[in-house]
Formats: structure tokens, sequence, C-alpha cells
């Protein structure tokens, strides 16, 4: 409960200080009420499902989540609220002591998706795939998401990953395949956690 309680906190904290960058004290109390709302959900989340155990280590990555790597934990807030309004469920037995928070349900039933510590419709078969996705978040902090963003606009408007990628076995003869096929497993995040587990689409 303890790590719920400093997590919501913190959310309305960012939540404040954002709202009044962006629009004054107006701001600050939208903000502030934005990250109650979020941060009260997060907050509960990884107090329902233990997401945190009470080890150095996962004291140790609860205080990175909510530091160094603050943005993405936002982000993942958000995430997972927007997946408990659609009625998805946590999955309390996966993410017991993880130091993640996993959903049953994922965005397409063909991907499981990370943002933050929220990694959804993940399985045994990817989830060392998606934990990647996490220790990278951790690693960068506020540079990640701006690193794979950037790294998608280069790849779409300048695809040189058209001079190493497996056009034999993964043709890209259509235009959804493009980023299917073509963008997405080759901006960096993708390929390294492909290297750890899984395979790219075909």
């Amino acid at each position: 409960m303890v790590f719920g309680i400093i997590s919501a906190a913190v959310h309305v904290a960012a939540g404040a200080v954002l709202g009044q960058l962006a629009g004054g004290t107006i701001g600050l109390l939208v903000g502030a009420a934005l990250g109650l709302l979020v941060g009260g959900v997060f907050g509960w989340a990884i107090t329902s499902a233990g997401a945190y155990g009470p080890d150095p280590r996962g004291v140790f990555l609860f205080v990175v989540d909510h530091t160094w790597s603050l943005p993405n934990t936002l982000v993942g807030a958000v995430y997972l609220a927007v997946h408990l309004l659609f009625g998805h469920s946590l999955d309390r037995a996966t993410s017991q002591h993880s130091c993640r928070v996993n959903v049953l349900e994922g965005v397409s039933p063909r991907y499981a998706t990370t943002l933050g510590t929220v990694c959804a419709g993940s399985g045994p078969g990817i989830q060392r795939h998606e934990d990647v996705h996490i220790f990278q978040a951790r690693l960068l902090g506020p540079l990640y998401i701006p690193l794979v963003v950037a790294n998608y606009v280069l790849f779409t408007i300048a695809p040189v990953w058209l001079l190493y990628h497996d056009h034999t076995g993964a043709p890209i003869n259509r235009f959804t395949r493009y980023f299917e096929i073509g963008v997405y497993p080759h901006v960096w995040n993708e390929a390294i956690a492909y290297r750890i587990q899984g395979t790219p689409p075909r």
C-alpha cells in the first residue's frame, strides 16, 4: 500500500508541475486533478497486483520508475487507465513482484505492447522481449520515448533499413507491410528486443 500511496502522490506532483508550466494556477489545479486520477489508478494497480516487492530490487526499481524514468511511468499510467476503462483486467499473478504491471488483454491480438512499466497482452513467449523495453525505458529515462519516436519518423521518411532488410523472407509488397514488416521491427528498441526474444513479423 505504501508504494501505491507514494506513486499516486508523485503523479499528483508531476501533474501539478506540468499543469502550472502549461497554464499557471488553473493549469496546476487541472494537472493535479488529472495526476490524482491517473496516479490513483496506477497506485491501486501496483498495490493490488503487488508489482513491487519489499526487497532491495523492488524498492530500487520503484525509485527509478518514479524519478529518472518518471516520464515513462506517467505514459504507462495513462495507458493502464485506458485499458481499465475498456474493461481490461490486471494480470496479478504475472505482475506480482515483477516491478511491472501486466494487463491480460492487449491492444492487438497479434502483439503485446509495453509503455513505461505497463505491459498489455503479453505471455511467456514474448515477456522477456517486453521486459527489454521496460529496461530500455529505465536506462534512458526521459530520453527513451523521444528517441523511439525519432527513430520511427526517420525510418518512415528515410527507410535506410531497406539496405539490410530480408527482402526474401519478409517482402515489402503492400503499403501496410512497409510499416508492420519494415519500419517497426527495424526501429532500434524493437531490433534489440527481438534479439532477446521473439521473431519479427513476416
